[in-house]
């Protein structure tokens, strides 16, 4: 039973323009709460207990609202905030990336985990679908009609990742990298192999990409949601779903 949960929330938010001014983007509130609050909800709904925050940004926000933030459900939990900026500098300083919250955390974790990025909510449903008691790593993704906009999953006929194409300008599939993954401590032995890639940064993708070649990889498809939260129209876009479809997002959350 995995409970440990890596949430990135270290980004500095520039697609949100000035919502993100005067605070990280997980913070944003949507119907009087931070965006970060509902994807911390649906990660204790599914079961998951012990949360580490890899904070960046305006990092003592996030741990202000860490030390206000209740679980809505009883008994044990943990949540732990630890800066990326400590550890390896600001993204000014060369070390930034998607993969870059794993080599924050991988001298405190010796177990499976749930890796997700702060910025985007699935349902309590698809958290809990990546609780997966075995040796492989999974990526989740779904199905696109617009894949060429996203990396590519492809996979062979066992349901193995073979490789991810990033914004393919042929179609090669519709099975989108949507996150989020499950990864076994095997992860951080593939992070001293990776370099940055064209645009400067370390990416999870090409530690996900070695772990590929090595037949280590599953493709564990959503069921129900992919809400990337990212540009200024999401927050209405959020707050829409949350109000319509109340009744069907509390039932998933119970």
């Amino acid at each position: 039973m995995i409970k440990k949960v890596v949430v990135a929330v270290a980004g500095t938010g520039t697609r949100m323009l000035d919502l993100a001014k005067d605070k990280p983007k997980h913070l944003i509130t949507v119907l009087n709460r931070p965006f970060l609050a509902y994807l911390l909800d649906n990660l204790f709904y599914a079961g998951y207990k012990d949360i580490i925050l890899v904070v960046g940004h305006k990092g003592e926000m996030i741990e202000n609202f860490k030390n206000s933030y209740i679980p809505p459900v009883t008994g044990e939990f943990k949540i732990q905030a630890i800066s990326q900026y400590d550890l390896l500098g600001t993204k000014e300083q060369g070390t930034y990336g998607t993969a870059c919250p794993l080599m924050c955390v991988k001298d405190i974790i010796d177990e499976p985990f749930i890796f997700l990025y702060g910025d985007n909510l699935y349902s309590v449903k698809d958290l809990k679908a990546l609780n997966i008691d075995d040796n492989y790593n999974y990526i989740a993704g779904m199905h696109h009609d617009a894949p060429e906009k996203y990396g590519v999953l492809i996979s062979d006929e066992e349901g193995f990742l073979k490789e991810i194409i990033e914004k393919p300008k042929e179609f090669v599939g519709n099975m989108i990298n949507t996150g989020p993954f499950k990864f076994t401590p095997e992860v951080f032995e593939k992070l001293p192999l990776i370099q940055k890639s064209p645009r400067g940064e370390y990416e999870i993708t090409d530690v996900i990409s070695l772990l590929a070649k090595e037949k280590k990889v599953k493709i564990k498809k959503i069921e129900d949601y992919w809400i990337d939260f990212g540009k200024p129209e999401d927050v209405e876009k959020l707050a829409e779903f949350l109000t319509n479809d109340h009744k069907n997002f509390a039932k998933n959350n119970t």
